[in-house]
Order: C-alpha cells, then structure tokens, then sequence
C-alpha cells in the first residue's frame, strides 16, 4: 500500500475504506472484511452515525491498533471550543480507541475557530495524531493556518473524473495540504460505470473503470475513500499498484471534467441552512 506523509512521524495509506452511507447493521462486517482485504486507513464521521460500529468491526477484526489509520469529523452542531472537546471524547468511546490518527473538521460552518483551539489542544495532549478539515475552500484553509498554531494538514473535498478541482488541488498542495477525494466515483452518476472513456483506458490495462479513477487519484498524489459492502470489490479497489497510466490516459480523463460538483455547493445559502439544521445529537 501506498502512504503519503502528513509531516515527519505520520504517514496516511493512499486508498481508504469511507464508511458513508453504509447502514449501522452492515457497518461493523464491512470493516472487518475492509480490514481483512487489507485496508489498514478507515475513514468515518460522526455524523455518519456508525462511529459504534467502526469500533466493533476494528475489535473484531483482531488487527493490531498500530497497523490502523482511523479519520473521523467533527459534525457541525460541534463546531466551537466546548462542544469538540466533548464531542471528540464521545467519538473516542464509540469507536473504542485511545486516540484518533486524523480527525477533520466536517463542514466549514459555526464557530471553526473555536473548534480548531479545541482540535489543537487535543492534538498536543496526544488524542489526535493529525488535524485537518473538510470541504473547505483553499481561502478558508489557508486563513485558518495563518491566524493559529497549527496549519490544516488535510482537506477532504469532492474530487471525481466531471469534478476534478485541479486548481483547488494545486494551490492545497502548494500549501502543503494534503488533499483527500471523497466520492472519487461519483456516487455512479453521469453514468460513470459505463463511461467509454475510462472503460477504453481501463480495456488496456485489464482493469475495471473503479480502478483507473482511484488510481488516476493516487498518481496525484491525492488519498482516496472508497466504499463497497462487497468483499471482492474492496479487493479490486485495493488492486491498483501493478499498473500506470499514461499522459495520454491523463489527457483523456481530464476531458470528462465539467468543472461543477456533482452534488451541491457549499457555498449555496440553502444549502448551508440545511445543513446546519441537521441536528444529530452526536
């Protein structure tokens, strides 16, 4: 497996296995079989509400705590000082861990201030290992690294082959961010399973379209979440290091970007309402 480093002592594994969307009944088998199929970086959230059931499947799946790279993210209603403080020890006792390897804040609402001190000083008391967020604007991160101690070390943002962000991806990475793909597929819409662009790529090589996305996203250097309840397909989305594309291949899936998310803005006013009116208690 593939690891970028985060700074000196941390290194995060390129493919990670994203638990959203997967029901709390199948969330505890899908990561052990995850686990199993040799994901060793399991991406969560508290909003997620599955937090319960990554912990059972990380117990039982009898790995050892060192050998695991565990993210999860701070749900908006807990964005200020106090409430992150409490919320992370509430996400350390549902998934059953001494400490969390990444920890995001999940959206860039409320009081991220407040909640990025908070973030800081559990950093430094070691129950963070790394602190980062999600779907942040490239302003949003670097302003929040100038005016504190600690610089975003990740931002977690929608990347897929018709929403390629590469301006967004540069610039992070020019600051030093390392940039994470949620929904690298696109959660199948615009008919991305059977894209004949990336199914000709893919026909060359022997592999399947899920492949070439998440291996185009790792040539960029960028770690990627991936999720499947399917035991087989994790192991294919895993079987992306015996192949490399070509600039040709780049070229071609750089042609599918429609430069527009394939969900929402965050910046849509509605949006943020709504958003922040999902209350969770978590």
């Amino acid at each position: 497996m593939k690891t970028i480093k985060l700074n000196e002592t941390i290194e995060i594994p390129a493919l990670g296995f994203g638990v959203f969307q997967i029901p709390q009944e199948q969330t505890k088998d899908s990561v052990v079989n995850a686990i199993q199929a040799g994901y060793r970086h399991i991406d969560t959230a508290q909003s997620y509400m599955n937090e319960t059931e990554v912990g059972e499947g990380i117990k039982a799946s009898g790995i050892d705590r060192s050998e695991l790279f565990v993210t999860t993210k701070v749900w908006i209603e807990n964005v200020n000082y106090e409430n992150t403080l409490k919320s992370i020890e509430r996400s350390l006792e549902r998934l059953q861990l001494d400490y969390i390897d990444l920890v995001l804040i999940h959206q860039p609402y409320n009081d991220v201030y407040g909640s990025w001190k908070a973030l800081e000083e559990l950093q430094e008391n070691g129950k963070i290992k790394a602190i980062g967020v999600s779907n942040f604007g490239v302003d949003r991160v670097v302003d929040l690294g100038i005016h504190n101690n600690v610089q975003p070390q990740v931002n977690q943002i929608e990347i897929n082959p018709f929403h390629q962000q590469e301006d967004e991806v540069q610039s992070l990475q020019k600051e030093g961010v390392l940039v994470e793909a949620w929904a690298p597929f696109a959660e199948g819409k615009n008919n991305l399973f059977s894209n004949e662009t990336l199914q000709n790529i893919g026909d060359k090589y022997g592999k399947s379209i899920a492949q070439v996305v998440l291996r185009w996203l790792v040539e960029k250097d960028i770690v990627v979440l991936a999720k499947s309840v399917n035991p087989e397909r994790m192991k294919q989305n895993l079987d992306i290091f015996d192949f490399e594309l070509t600039d040709e291949d780049k070229a071609q899936i750089a042609t599918l970007d429609s430069n527009d998310s394939q969900f929402f803005s965050h910046a849509d006013p509605e949006m943020i309402k709504a958003l922040t009116s999902r209350r969770l208690d978590v």
